[in-house]
């Protein structure tokens, strides 16, 4: 097991395992209800986060700017922003407006918090909100933006009414509109009251209506996040978030709302973890429905375990969606030998260690790292198995390993906003797309390997 020491040892990334943070903002601010993003930089920033959340989700996805151009970035970028945020409210007509920085505006020392109030505008469009975070795109990655939006929204609105209630805050990670829609059904079973954020089920997974709306339907309601406050208890989606950047943690450090971490429920321990954690909260017991889909996913285990022990894998991706991945693999006894991301500072190997050992797996684990280092990694550990996002195409073309996609983003096939990874019935769709990969692996090669056992050693002795 190794760090970053294993990356390329040039002070650079060639093509990077990550996007940049204010994409991982936006995509918090496309799951709030009524709300717009605007990015005060330069316009290429928000065109390069539009056309990847465009082609990942299939949705018409707009992002506004604040066109900072070489006079703004020289003179400062007030009245910029000010106009562009004018054109929103007069365009959308939105309730809140998130206002994402940029790599340009941080390095400029640009204060858009302190720009907002000082403008008049919020005199001016009384009832709509400006949420402002610091998104620097150099700062880290998509991951760590997400983290930030959503503590920032947290911060802004949730505020004690002096009644608890018994709802339950969910904070949910990089999951897809599909997988949102799962996590609400489990939730639905079990009868409880939640607050979901973000909640992109709708927003990036709308039907199809004839007329157009520039706002889509759907998305946590602003009222319910300032009731996050009063809540029973905040279940957040991630094992590695750190309690500086937790909205969980923010909740309970001010407001007394106990909270509880839990990995995203891929895989049979992942989605029990979740489950018994709902029905310890709640005093009930996980309902009948669930218990039948787990039996299916263990009689799954049970009739694909002797293929996917030949598979050996490459995981990829976010910090959180690694992890699960990872314990899915563990578990149904696929080898993990590369096990990378390109955020940094996430405790992969910690929190991985103790399982990794019990199995005597011993892969490497890679932060902050770049394709280039994990092409070169997986050609050492002759794996056959590339599991990430699709970003990890160019892999599949230089070495010829198959590449089954999941999470963001996914644009060179369709659907990753219905795909479901999550729960029984997610990580049993997960685990046999996985089986059958490695039994076409299988197959595909059969003849040419019977061949050469065979026959070609007597081929090379009649030679």
């Amino acid at each position: 097991m190794c760090h970053s020491e294993n990356r390329n040892f040039t002070n650079l990334h060639v093509n990077p395992c990550k996007m940049c943070m204010p994409m991982g903002a936006s995509l918090v601010f496309k799951g709030i209800e009524n709300s717009m993003v605007l990015i005060h930089g330069s316009q290429g920033c928000s065109t390069y986060i539009r056309r990847h959340i465009a082609t990942h989700y299939n949705e018409p996805i707009d992002i506004a700017s604040s066109s900072l151009s070489e006079q703004g970035t020289v003179y400062g970028g007030a009245s910029n922003l000010v106009e562009g945020l004018k054109n929103v409210v007069n365009i959308y007509e939105p309730e809140i407006i998130g206002v994402l920085t940029t790599c340009l505006a941080e390095t400029i020392g640009e204060d858009t918090h302190h720009m907002i109030q000082s403008s008049g505008l919020m005199d001016r469009y009384d009832g709509i909100d400006f949420v402002s975070v610091k998104t620097p795109g150099y700062g880290a990655s998509q991951y760590r933006g997400y983290l930030a939006a959503v503590k920032s929204l947290v911060a802004h609105y949730a505020r004690p009414s002096g009644v608890k209630t018994e709802r339950l805050n969910v904070i949910v990670s990089d999951m897809s509109p599909r997988d949102v829609r799962e996590l609400k059904r489990m939730l639905n079973l079990f009868q409880v009251d939640y607050i979901m954020l973000p909640d992109i089920s709708d927003t990036l997974d709308a039907s199809f209506d004839a007329q157009y709306k520039k706002i889509p339907k759907g998305g946590t309601k602003r009222k319910d996040i300032m009731d996050m406050a009063n809540s029973k208890a905040t279940i957040e989606l991630g094992m590695l978030t750190d309690d500086h950047l937790s909205a969980g943690k923010y909740l309970e450090d001010h407001y007394q709302v106990p909270h509880y971490k839990c990995p995203i429920p891929i895989g049979l321990e992942g989605t029990d973890t979740l489950l018994q954690l709902v029905g310890r909260l709640y005093n009930k017991k996980i309902p009948r429905l669930l218990l039948e889909e787990r039996g299916r996913i263990l009689d799954a285990m049970i009739d694909s375990h002797k293929w996917n022990r030949e598979g050996k894998a490459v995981i990829f991706g976010t910090p959180e969606l690694v992890y699960g991945v990872t314990n899915l693999c563990i578990e149904n006894g696929i080898e993990p030998q590369v096990i990378a991301t390109g955020s940094d500072h996430n405790h992969l190997s910690e929190v991985l260690q103790d399982k990794l050992e019990a199995f005597h797996y011993h892969p490497v684990i890679i932060e902050d790292t770049d394709f280039e280092t994990i092409g070169k990694l997986t050609q050492q550990a002759q794996a056959n198995l590339l599991i990430g996002h699709s970003d990890g195409k160019f892999l599949k073309e230089q070495l010829g390993i198959p590449l089954i996609r999941i999470g963001f983003p996914i644009h060179d096939h369709v659907g990753g906003q219905r795909k479901l990874y999550i729960g029984y019935e997610g990580s049993l769709r997960f685990l046999d797309e996985i089986t059958n990969t490695l039994l076409d692996l299988k197959h595909d090669a059969y003849r040419e390997n019977m061949y050469a056992t065979f026959y070609g050693p007597h081929s090379e002795m009649a030679r």
